[in-house]
Formats: C-alpha cells, sequence, structure tokens
C-alpha cells in the first residue's frame, strides 16, 4: 500500500518564503488576462442558501425514516451537503458570493445555521492567517500540533486522529492561538445561538433524530466521508519538496473545486467557479506539479504508509 520507509519524526523545515507568493507574481507576468477570472461567483448565493433549506428539511423529517434508510441518507446526503457548506463557507470568507464584505459575512452566517455550532466568523481569521502565514510555526493552525503528531502514530494512531479530525480543526485554534472575539464572531455566536433556540424544540417534539443527523452528517463529513480526503490532500507532504497539492477528480464538482487548491492559494480572489480556467489558461505552472484524481487513494495511503504521518507538513519559523 506504499513506502515502508520509517515514520517521520519532525516537521519539514524551510526558510524560503511559501511557494504561492512568487508563483503568483510569475503568472500575472506571463498571463496579465488572469485578472479577467477575478470578482464573485453569482450562483454561490443560491446554491449555499439551497443547501442550508435541504439538509434543515432533512432533518425535519429524519424521524420518519428507518434506521437502515436514515444511515444511508446521513452519510450519502448530509456529509455530502455538510462538506459542501464548510467549503461553501470558505468561498464566502474570500468574500466570493457578493462584492460587499457585509453580505458576504451574513451568507456565512445562514450557511453555517446547519453546522450547529458557530464556526464561519473563526473560520474566516484563522483560514486567512492560513493563506497569510502559510506553514508559520504557531499562526498556521491547519497543521497539527506537535502533541497530535506524537500521540496519533502508526496505523491505529492516525485512524483516530482522521476520523476524528474535524475536533482536532475546531479545537486547535482556541487552545493552540486564542484570540478576543470581534464583533462579527459575537453576530456569529449570538445568530447561531438564537437560530438553535428556535430550530431545536421543533426538531425535538419528533426526538432525537434531526439533531443527530445534523451532527452525524458532520462527524462523516470529517472522515469516513471520501471528500474528506481533501483535508489531507492539500498541504501534507507526499512528495518532498512540495508544500501544496491540487485534486482533479470528480467531486471538486460537489466541493466548489476545493481541489484546485494551487491555483486557490495562488489566486484566493478567484472563485472555485473559475479555477479550472486558471489551469487551462497557465498550464505551464501546473501541469508539472504534483496533483491527484482521488480523494479515496489519497486517505488510503495517508493511513497505511508509514513514511507519512501529521509531520508531513511543511513549516516555517
Amino acid at each position: 500500500m506504499g513506502s515502508q520507509a520509517e515514520s517521520r519524526e519532525d516537521f519539514y523545515w524551510v526558510e524560503d518564503r511559501e511557494p504561492h507568493f512568487q508563483r503568483r507574481k510569475d503568472i500575472l507576468k506571463a498571463h496579465p488576462e488572469v485578472t479577467q477570472l477575478f470578482g464573485v461567483n453569482p450562483r454561490l448565493k443560491y446554491v449555499t442558501v439551497g443547501m442550508v433549506v435541504v439538509q434543515l428539511t432533512i432533518a425535519l423529517y429524519a424521524h420518519l425514516m428507518p434506521w437502515w434508510l436514515f444511515l444511508l441518507v446521513t452519510f450519502a446526503v448530509g456529509a455530502t451537503l455538510a462538506q459542501a457548506l464548510f467549503l461553501a463557507i470558505h468561498e464566502i470568507t474570500h468574500d466570493l458570493a457578493f462584492k460587499s464584505k457585509l453580505h458576504n459575512n451574513l451568507l456565512a452566517l445562514f450557511a453555517n445555521l446547519p453546522i450547529v455550532l458557530p464556526f464561519a466568523m473563526s473560520f474566516k481569521y484563522y483560514h486567512g492567517i492560513h493563506h497569510w502565514d502559510q506553514g508559520k510555526d504557531g499562526e498556521d493552525l491547519d497543521i497539527p500540533t506537535v502533541l497530535e503528531a506524537k500521540v496519533f502514530r502508526g496505523f491505529v494512531g492516525k485512524v483516530l486522529w482522521f476520523f476524528n479530525q474535524i475536533v482536532f480543526y475546531a479545537l486547535r485554534p482556541t487552545l493552540v492561538k486564542p484570540v478576543k472575539p470581534d464583533k462579527w464572531m459575537i453576530y456569529n455566536i449570538i445568530f447561531q445561538v438564537a437560530a438553535m433556540a428556535i430550530f431545536l424544540p421543533i426538531l425535538f417534539q419528533n426526538g432525537w433524530s434531526g439533531l443527530l443527523y445534523l451532527l452525524l452528517s458532520l462527524v462523516f463529513a470529517g472522515g469516513l466521508h471520501p471528500t474528506a480526503g481533501h483535508f489531507i490532500s492539500e498541504h501534507y507532504v507526499f512528495k518532498e519538496g512540495q508544500e501544496t497539492y491540487s485534486y482533479y477528480g470528480p467531486l471538486n464538482a460537489l466541493t466548489f473545486n476545493v481541489g484546485y487548491h494551487n491555483e486557490h492559494h495562488d489566486f484566493p480572489q478567484i472563485p472555485g467557479s473559475r479555477l479550472p480556467q486558471l489551469k487551462k489558461l497557465a498550464p505551464e505552472f501546473y501541469d508539472n506539479l504534483a496533483s491527484y484524481n482521488s480523494w479515496s487513494r489519497v486517505i488510503l495511503d495517508f493511513l497505511f504508509r508509514k513514511d507519512i504521518t501529521l509531520y508531513s507538513r511543511t513549516k516555517r519559523k
């Protein structure tokens, strides 16, 4: 199932700047027409609203399903929608749904509803750091901590970590780099608590199945679902010397093209819907990079290869 090399005991430490800064400059010099791809995706707001409505509607009627259908729908539909909502929020927090930051923030609050806990505005803050200071020690909290890497070792450790990675992504920022909430983080908390105070009693009229549907959708989306492979494929070092990786498989159609990750980091102001155009426009900058066509294969390689561990990330001082 892959290399049997010894597992890593430390991160990949580099001194040079993250690769996207220079490649962005080079692409703009070679293809100034790339700027025509900048802007918003006018369909994003409609798709996002539709996903929220569908996810909450299924939760309302989840009690009508037998247990086997409940699990099937939760995995096939709920987890897919949960992952898509995570990635819709990712797009929205880059201000790619509206020209106005206010309207993007309001849409992010709405998209957060089926995720149960407030997360959109804190994600916006920490994800911004991930772009500005990619790989910087103590700043880029997309990278596992040393404690995570030491505890979750070997096949069993990686399985436990991977299937619960959504918990680590949620808790890591607040434990490693807590910040004083800004006004939009507070708005996010107030709006989500108020919405859940109205919605959850309606769900509970028919038992716990509705809330269980929403929560299990998140759990499946964070680990068991094939789309969870994007968490690993984006920045785990599978080819030494390369820091960011793209995925060009069919699941991009369900995830706002988040697989085009080198392209996204090069130009965060281009919506996912137009990232394939960027790759087509500047193939000489992307075709020579290692990439993936299967997130499921990425997951299996991460779990089974001894040379891939939680240390397989690039860091900077």
